[in-house]
């Protein structure tokens, strides 16, 4: 894992508008041709982009290049139950949801 910061050619983030509404987090422009030339330079099928302000209050994005360790992924141990935990009981198996999600 590289600790270099690496920016996307044609990509700029910035703060919402002052008079955006509270769902708006944030404003993306692209530029894009640059940003073509940049994705055909990359060999990944994914690229993951982090949002970020930096420490005078400007916005912007770069590649998120994190992986797993390999080295890490068989340390993990299973979780063991002693047998001391509580047990969750859920009585809401016979009650009827009310479905008043707009989406």
């Amino acid at each position: 894992m590289s600790d270099q910061m690496e920016f996307i050619d044609g990509l700029f983030a910035k703060a919402p508008h002052p008079n955006a509404p509270d769902f708006v987090k944030a404003k993306i422009s692209i530029k894009r041709e640059e940003l073509i030339n940049w994705l055909n330079n990359r060999s990944d099928e994914w690229v993951n982009i982090d949002v970020k302000e930096g420490r005078t209050g400007k916005w912007y994005a770069s590649v998120d290049n994190w992986k797993p360790d390999p080295a890490m992924a068989g340390n993990s141990q299973p979780f063991e139950s002693t047998g001391n935990a509580p047990e969750f009981i859920s009585n809401t198996s016979d009650q009827e949801f009310d479905d008043d999600i707009p989406f």
